[in-house]
């Protein structure tokens, strides 16, 4: 633990800075959102008196955190990521079910969701991993531990049915690029997410047609011997194979509301007044905003309850419709500088394991605001994710801020560690 007088020691005001207006963004927004002029400013049986309450938390968690010596994060890396699974395993056995999914804790006066906090475990125990002396992820073993320490939250959140949070733990792909993950994986990864999508907006035959001339395309520019025409026509069958098994994966893996939204999105079904009804009124809550917004309290849309979830997974249409264009635009540029100063703090760190969970933490927020954002505009699929400091919710406020200054603690301690 460090001296009281010394907490402060070193600490990135700017990013302190931006944190906290983002709060403040957030908490004005969640009041507009709930404005009612029958309750006070100071109703805690109100979500955004309550909001007040969990803000006031994370504050006290974020000077709590800068106590700690950066050793300890690293040290308890591995114990805090198996507390984590406990936490997940537990939310299956004795948590109870909200919006479908059974992840939360209820404890009367507060509700805890362990998945919010399970990021921070898995992003901690990934650096610990990566960061060991001759670690490379060129060689298998090592590839398979940090794909395991990523999947094993995933399956116990994808079990409780929220796989919205699940995806996020995509993001860490990001990461073991960065730290040495051959591009040829990462490649594969894209090649997948395009044939995923071009099988459900195009006829399977006319794919398999296509991507047929396009082996052959390469087998002629190839030395044009055996092996090429048995790698490039197994590569072929391997893609016929993976777009044959969509189907099955619409049918048999994702929710029927899953699968009717990414339809929705990809045009291939409409659906305004069923799984299309939250992105539609809250894009017409953010053109009606216009170009300077309808102004503080006076939105229509979301004053009238037109837009579902308008204070956690929706916020940005409130932004949208009272703030408009400028407002928006705003927002996004501070995200914007907000990411870049956390990914300037993870490329000035000394220790590997620094680096890692900021590279870590850069990526989770990342998904985080270009989901959410996308989702409220249409251009991307509804997944129930919230925007960072912004949405209502204790558990995701005190997530992010948890990551979040756990980090500025260790580049606090920058200067003292030699690796």
């Amino acid at each position: 633990m460090r001296f009281k007088s010394h907490i402060f020691d070193k600490v990135d005001w700017w990013t302190v800075l931006m944190y906290a207006v983002l709060v403040i963004i957030g908490w004005l927004n969640i009041y507009a959102a709930l404005f009612n002029e029958n309750y006070e400013l100071m109703d805690f049986s109100q979500k955004y008196g309550r909001q007040l309450i969990w803000i006031s938390i994370a504050f006290l968690i974020a000077i709590f955190i800068l106590f700690f010596n950066w050793k300890f994060f690293e040290g308890f890396a591995y114990l805090i990521y198996v507390l984590s699974l406990l936490s997940l395993i537990g939310v299956l056995l004795f948590g109870i079910e909200v919006n479908g999914a059974k992840s939360w804790f209820d404890f009367g006066f507060i509700r805890i969701q362990p998945a919010e906090f399970a990021k921070v475990a898995c992003c901690l125990a990934l650096a610990k991993f990566l960061s060991r002396l001759n670690m490379s992820l060129e060689k298998t073993k090592n590839k398979i531990i940090a794909t395991a320490l990523i999947l094993f939250p995933v399956i116990f959140i994808t079990l409780q049915n929220d796989t919205g949070s699940a995806l996020v733990y995509s993001t860490f792909i990001l990461v073991l690029y960065r730290f040495g993950l051959p591009a040829t994986l990462l490649i594969i990864g894209i090649v997948t997410t395009i044939l995923f999508v071009t099988s459900i907006i195009v006829s399977k035959i006319v794919l398999i047609v296509i991507l047929s001339v396009i082996a052959i395309f390469f087998f002629i520019i190839s030395s044009r011997k055996l092996r090429e025409l048995i790698i490039i026509s197994s590569l072929l069958a391997m893609c016929i194979g993976f777009i044959y098994s969509v189907d099955y994966a619409f049918e048999r893996v994702l929710e029927p509301h899953h699968v009717t939204r990414i339809k929705v999105l990809l045009g291939q079904e409409s659906d305004p007044h069923g799984s299309g009804y939250n992105v539609n009124q809250s894009m017409i809550a953010i053109g009606s905003g216009g170009f300077a917004g309808k102004g503080y309290l006076n939105g229509t849309q979301t004053k009238f309850n037109f837009v579902p979830e308008q204070s956690t997974d929706f916020i940005f249409c409130t932004i949208g419709e009272e703030w408009g264009f400028i407002g928006s635009t705003f927002l996004l540029l501070l995200y914007l500088a907000f990411l870049f100063r956390l990914l300037y703090l993870a490329e000035r760190q000394r220790s590997v394991f620094s680096k890692v969970f900021g590279y870590g933490v850069v990526s989770i927020f990342f998904f985080h605001i270009a989901i959410n954002v996308a989702m409220t505009i249409g251009l991307a699929p509804v997944i129930g994710i919230p925007l960072p400091f912004i949405s209502y919710g204790g558990s995701s406020l005190w997530g992010f801020t948890i990551l979040l200054f756990i980090f500025l603690n260790l580049d606090s301690y920058r200067l003292q560690v030699l690796r």
